[in-house]
């Protein structure tokens, strides 16, 4: 991060170097529509608002420094406007914080893909650390908490139910969690909005509903975040939602040894704090800028409770 920042600096001096406009794929290695997006002012305006929301204060090493550097230039090198609006502003940003028993997951979204993710050690009963890992019940609660008040969807029901047959190893009976999520999905959308059921509702006492419980793998996140991606319209994971918690979870067992690593590639909910997120071009540069930043690094700290408990916040352009 130092040696990107030094070198934006050096450029920042001499705008005529940048040859055309720093993009979302340049920066994060995003993809699609997002990754040939120019960084604009606005868009690091509302990270830093939104990482101010969630951790107390904009991050040091977060989203928002690297946003508003690469807006910067973009700006001073005449390819945008300062003032000019973006398909970001629209579609939002958010930063938010996830807390398992022993770590902090903070984790930061553009237009609703995850560009930095950072886990971070926190201080919990020893007792509680040797004895537990992070189970799928554990993992729903935590998604029940972070994105609790939104109405059930289909997306959401199909990573519901495909957790509980990680969990209990069958297919899912009259009554359990995943017959009122698919129940909760089919009826939402024929209902008022203050009729319709939320994730809360159906997750908030998941290890106590579950028929049964397992420590969360690798395996289990990936299953989740492909069943949940196919019940989406636009084919990706929900910010916040089921598979984002699953993924969490899997990757504080594997650091804590309670589970085995995950073998080859496999699809994640958001990139793991030690995985780089390269660059798709890097020919925006001159010279090449080396690396994307390190994940970001909040100052609040964890509370002592060792359940799951997550909590995020988005924020959009205001009017």
């Amino acid at each position: 991060m130092a040696t990107e920042r030094e070198q934006m600096s050096k450029m920042n001096e001499d705008a005529s170097l940048l040859q055309k406009p720093i993009t979302y794929g340049n920066i994060f290695g995003a993809v699609g529509k997002l990754g040939s997006d120019s960084v604009l002012p606005e868009d690091a305006a509302l990270m830093q608002s939104a990482e101010a929301r969630t951790f107390g204060q904009t991050q040091k090493d977060g989203a928002a420094s690297v946003m508003q550097a690469a807006a910067e230039l973009n700006v001073k090198a005449g390819f945008v406007e300062k003032d000019a609006h973006s398909q970001v502003a629209e579609k939002g940003v958010m930063a938010q914080e996830i807390l398992v028993p022993g770590a902090e997951i903070d984790v930061e979204y553009i237009a609703g893909q995850p560009v930095i993710a950072n886990v971070k050690p926190t201080p919990v009963d020893p007792f509680l650390v040797a004895q537990d890992a992070v189970t799928i019940g554990d993992a729903l609660e935590a998604a029940a908490v972070g994105s609790g008040q939104r109405p059930v969807e289909d997306s959401d029901a199909r990573a519901i139910q495909s957790a509980v047959a990680r969990a209990t190893g069958a297919p899912p009976t009259a009554g359990s969690l995943a017959a009122a999520a698919m129940s909760a999905a089919e009826l939402n959308p024929r209902v008022p909005n203050a009729d319709k059921t939320t994730l809360a509702d159906i997750l908030m006492d998941a290890t106590i509903d579950l028929e049964a419980d397992k420590t969360v793998t690798q395996e289990d996140a990936a299953k989740v975040l492909d069943a949940e991606m196919r019940g989406s319209p636009t084919g990706e994971p929900l910010p916040g939602g089921v598979a984002a918690a699953m993924q969490a979870a899997a990757d504080i067992n594997e650091r804590a040894g309670l589970i085995e690593p995950a073998s080859g590639d496999h699809p994640r909910a958001f990139p793991f704090e030690d995985t780089p997120v390269l660059p798709q071009e890097q020919d925006a540069f001159t010279p090449e800028i080396e690396n994307t930043p390190k994940p970001a690094s909040g100052e609040e700290k964890a509370p002592s409770s060792p359940t799951l408990a997550s909590r995020e916040k988005v924020h959009a352009k205001e009017d």
